[in-house]
């Protein structure tokens, strides 16, 4: 069957917005009041109005403990029931340039409750202050400190994942690489949400997105410019989409979104993985946008997304799945 030109140009003109889950509108708000940052001088305004997402509040039956290694600041949160537990190591997002474990506190003692784990967070050094290897060193350094302090904190050493979003996401990929070629600790799991990968700005989607309200290429050039500190070679471990090799990591879960500048390099890491015999499950969700599940977590995009999250952590880390629904019908707004 023909479609008409009228019919191919509509499909052309659809606005950013016009394409979001209407579920997902209300979110693109603090977006458009708090853009991120394009310049150093918004930078600095940038950190110092951050607020937590609308994620959910945190567990009051998790404890929570602050340590320190090699200098880096980590926040743990334990489950009340008996261990040794499972561990989720967290990298937080925040384009390498902003963010902070207070800041996903919340998140992740609810993550903690909600995957049966130990979940430990690293406070790694931000860009440009501190560019590439900079943040890498603290996650490194935290990632030994866990497998070293596994008896204390009642985790089982052979039950540890690293997880991250956004740039959390790409400097866990980048652990992963870095562990896989140097120390071999032995990770069960890798969880990458909308990882922030690829400095080119080549792709498909990169194009696409290149001014829309949410991450887009502008805010995504800075950050990255910030991290990799002007460069002239850029390693793998800072932008794991240039890896090579990524054959021997742990099995992954990547979940991307169709509105998301990082969507088609996302897409294609996990390409690369399967490829590479990694065992790896991918989840491109429908009319979102970067940041969508913590902006609306109480949404139908948003509680698939962590549902999703759930189920794969517990079956890799509790070695079958927990006792979720098949089916979600939560139908809520944002909050």
């Amino acid at each position: 069957m023909k479609v008409s030109r009228a019919v191919k140009a509509s499909r052309a003109v659809r606005s950013f917005r016009e394409r979001v889950d209407p579920e997902l509108l209300p979110g693109l708000a603090f977006s458009e009041e708090h853009p991120p940052p394009v310049s150093l001088a918004e930078l600095a305004g940038f950190r110092a109005h951050a607020e937590a997402p609308a994620t959910a509040v945190a567990n009051p039956g998790v404890r929570v403990r602050d340590y320190a290694a090699d200098g880096v600041a980590l926040r743990v949160f334990t489950p009340t029931a008996p261990g040794p537990h499972p561990a989720v190591y967290w990298l937080h997002g925040g384009g390498m340039i902003a963010g902070s474990v207070e800041l996903d506190s919340a998140y992740c003692a609810a993550l903690g409750a909600r995957a049966g784990a130990v979940v430990v967070a690293v406070d790694y050094r931000l860009a440009p202050e501190h560019p590439f290897p900079g943040p890498l060193e603290d996650a490194l350094a935290g990632l030994r400190w866990l497998f070293a302090a596994a008896g204390e904190l009642d985790v089982d050493p052979g039950r540890i994942a690293v997880g991250g979003s956004s740039a959390g996401g790409g400097l866990a990929a980048g652990l992963a690489l870095l562990n896989r070629d140097q120390d071999r600790l032995p990770l069960a799991f890798l969880y990458l949400m909308y990882p922030m990968l690829d400095p080119s700005h080549s792709s498909a989607s990169a194009c696409e997105f290149s001014s829309i309200p949410t991450w887009n290429r502008a805010h995504s050039e800075f950050a990255w410019g910030c991290y990799l500190g002007g460069a002239s070679a850029v390693s793998p471990y800072a932008a794991p989409a240039l890896a090579g090799d990524v054959a021997g990591l742990p099995p992954v879960l990547l979940q991307t979104a169709e509105l998301d500048l990082f969507r088609d390099e996302d897409i294609a890491f996990a390409a690369k993985l399967m490829q590479a015999g990694v065992p790896t499950e991918l989840h491109v969700y429908p009319g979102a946008y970067h940041g969508f599940e913590l902006n609306c977590p109480d949404s139908f995009a948003g509680t698939q997304s962590l549902l999703d999250r759930d189920r794969a952590l517990t079956r890799a880390l509790h070695g079958a799945s927990l006792d979720f629904p098949l089916t979600t019908t939560t139908k809520g707004t944002c909050s």
